[in-house]
């Protein structure tokens, strides 16, 4: 069984996922879970990210959240082996992201149920030693199994 597969050849499927996330690589996005259900992205922001003169794009920032909710609820459905998908998310904006920030997204999962997973998010960003809160979001995704993806294709060899 695939599943059985995963959780035995790999200690954390998590590296799996970083390995082949074409978006958080070509972002500089970088991701840490240490626990089931809770995730750390950070990544800096750089020229390609801005909207106007110095000042990140809205949408780089919800991107970036949408991985922070998912990689939280991701890390703790392979657990079930299960992938997820965003089916949708909410985000306010609290303050700017300039050229050169640092972001860290935090994100954790606080439900979850057969087929749907509930987690919420911060970012923050770093600047001149300030660090400051810029963003909040929750977030629903749909779980499904893993053998029904391309994603499963990696262990069968």
């Amino acid at each position: 069984m695939i599943t059985h597969k995963i959780l035995t050849m790999f200690n954390n499927p998590i590296e799996i996922y970083k390995s082949i996330n074409r978006f958080a690589q070509d972002n500089g996005m970088t991701l840490d879970v240490k626990t089931p259900g809770e995730s750390t992205y950070n990544m800096t922001v750089l020229d390609k990210h801005l909207s106007s003169p110095n000042v990140c794009h809205g949408g780089v920032v919800a991107g970036f959240m949408d991985s922070v909710l998912g990689s939280a609820a991701l890390s703790i459905s392979f657990s079930s082996g299960a992938l997820v998908s965003t089916v949708e998310f909410k985000i306010n904006y609290f303050l700017p992201v300039f050229l050169s920030d640092e972001l860290e997204g935090i994100g954790k999962v606080d439900f979850e149920g057969k087929k749907l997973i509930s987690s919420t998010g911060e970012i923050f960003r770093t600047s001149n030693g300030k660090r400051e809160l810029i963003a909040k979001a929750i977030g629903t995704f749909n779980k499904y199994p893993i053998e029904k993806t391309q994603f499963a294709e990696l262990f069968n060899n």
